[in-house]
């Protein structure tokens, strides 16, 4: 018979009472070690105590070694499930990769149980339907969290926000967080990240100034926000002054200065967080080691992306490609195809993905009849659908080659309808081989797709001068200009002493436009000089 507790009686006493509960609470580890003591308790008859079942779906649901499986098992084995029961059973379902159980729980709790959920049980299902996207459903419980006063707790008032904010609805959520005064450090976290989440990266920015004070999620937050918002310059300038403040950066941190770094070109100063995670003995897991090989790559240093990459040797299918595409763009089309073909002969099945790197590299040194073949087995051996990019490969490659009644030919063949990058490389190969005819064909369907006009004019334009018939060609550049479309800018970075410069064709906004003409001026002089003639 399971012993009872009285009213003076401390869980704690009762807990160091029990030798098999004291050994839960000081020795259990690991799942087969609860499982030995469950058998136990059980023999003893202790598993009629809810208090004493609670304690082993406690280890289960919310320990280290954790197994969601298991404790749902244990909370249905419960006769008469008490509030900590369903709150660590609940708590344990929101954070997993299944959180609608979560709700299904807490309905369960609502309609089935003698226990009401208290003030620890709210946050969790704000939790779950945040993560759900079910912010309707969230609101309605909003309601009743109103209802019942418990509105201004500060626990589940951080949860409130955080589902408003994460299913990105502001409104609902500025009106919970008002002006931010009353609200604490989770709040303000909650927002930045749901700002920076849906592209409100100038809010978030706005709310990370304005904060009474910052942790380390908030910096790591808001460079994070930068990075998936292409605003990468942004999140290695925060990066610095988050150092300054002496603040550590989050593996995931460190992973987006990674890839603002290759972005931006920027060696340096992917280089410089290569290095601090060697200095910090950072863990190094799959996700890491992809977006150090992928800087370098990026970044054409790609000797030191071998190096990582060898070094390491992760086995994991994204590293292969990042290595794979690096190769293959920076000249070593060879070596691209023979890693592709260890990664054949490896253990882990290459995907659409890798065939895109290994038709990069058939592409860049002309390996048609390789590509061919790439195209045949990717297909038939992997099954493996192909996308528009292994279709725009294939034609680029095809056109580069001249051949373009075949290029033509697997254009119309395609199930999906071509887009812009595949008439524009078709287009610039009608330029190189001079087929005027096709060409037309080509910009005709670029300009219906609608969403870069100034390039179809330009690129046709080049066909016919190539062609040598260059009254067209101006006939085609007027129209450009009667139709008062403008050329999209071309644009480039540079990394000089760790600064990345940006400069856009005919800008004049770098702060020293004016030196670097005039560098530019003397060099001509000097090349004119040597007998250099400048077209």
């Amino acid at each position: 018979m399971a012993p009872c507790l009285s009213s003076s009686t401390s869980i704690s006493k009762f807990i160091s009472d029990q030798p098999h509960l004291s050994i839960l609470e000081t020795k259990c580890s690991t799942i087969k070690d609860l499982q030995i003591i469950h058998a136990q308790i059980i023999k003893s008859g202790l598993i009629k105590d809810t208090i004493a079942a609670s304690r082993l779906l406690a280890f289960a649901a919310i320990s280290p070694a954790a197994d969601i499986n298991y404790a749902l098992m244990l909370f249905n084995q419960i006769q008469k499930p008490n509030n900590f029961a369903y709150n660590t059973i609940i708590r344990a379902f929101s954070r997993s990769s299944n959180p609608k159980m979560a709700i299904n729980l807490f309905i369960n709790m609502l309609c089935n149980s003698s226990v009401d959920p208290d003030r620890l049980t709210y946050p969790s299902v704000f939790k779950a339907y945040a993560e759900l996207g079910l912010v309707r459903d969230g609101a309605q419980l909003h309601g009743r969290v109103v209802k019942l006063g418990l509105q201004f707790d500060d626990y589940i008032c951080n949860s409130i926000v955080h589902m408003y904010a994460n299913c990105g609805c502001f409104d609902e959520a500025f009106k919970v967080f008002g002006d931010g005064e009353n609200m604490d450090i989770v709040a303000w976290n909650s927002m930045i990240m749901g700002l920076a989440k849906f592209g409100e990266i100038d809010d978030a920015y706005q709310l990370f100034d304005e904060m009474p004070e910052r942790n380390s999620v908030t910096w790591n937050s808001m460079i994070s926000g930068f990075v998936r918002t292409g605003k990468w310059a942004e999140a290695l300038s925060l990066f610095r002054v988050m150092q300054a403040e002496k603040m550590k950066p989050c593996a995931h941190t460190l992973v987006s200065l990674l890839n603002a770094s290759a972005q931006l070109g920027a060696l340096k100063q992917g280089e410089w967080v290569h290095d601090y995670i060697r200095k910090n003995k950072v863990e190094l897991n799959a996700i890491m080691i992809t977006a150090i090989v992928n800087m370098y790559c990026k970044c054409g240093s790609i000797d030191r992306a071998w190096e990582v990459f060898e070094s390491t040797r992760v086995n994991v299918l994204s590293c292969w490609n990042t290595m794979i595409m690096g190769l293959a763009l920076h000249g070593r089309e060879n070596e691209a195809i023979e890693l592709f073909s260890r990664l054949e002969s490896s253990d882990i099945k290459p995907d659409d993905v890798s065939f895109i790197g290994a038709l990069t590299a058939c592409n860049h040194s002309r390996l048609v009849g390789k590509a061919k073949y790439y195209f045949y087995i990717m297909t038939e051996r992997y099954k493996i659908e192909p996308s528009i990019k292994h279709y725009g490969c294939m034609i680029d490659m095809l056109g580069r080659a001249g051949l373009l009644k075949e290029a033509e030919t697997l254009v119309k063949s395609m199930p999906m309808r071509p887009d812009a990058a595949i008439w524009g490389s078709l287009l610039s190969s009608c330029r190189s081989y001079g087929d005027v005819e096709m060409g037309q064909w080509a910009c005709r369907n670029l300009l219906d797709l609608g969403v870069d006009t100034s390039s179809g004019h330009v690129l046709l334009s080049n066909v016919y001068a190539a062609s040598g018939q260059f009254e067209m060609a101006i006939q085609e550049r007027l129209l450009l200009k009667g139709k008062q479309i403008e050329k999209n800018p071309g644009c480039s970075l540079i990394e000089v002493n760790g600064e990345v410069h940006e400069f856009v064709a005919g800008g004049q906004m770098h702060p020293r436009v004016q030196d670097i003409h005039s560098l530019l001026d003397y060099l001509t002089v000097m090349l004119q000089d040597i007998g250099f003639h400048t077209p």
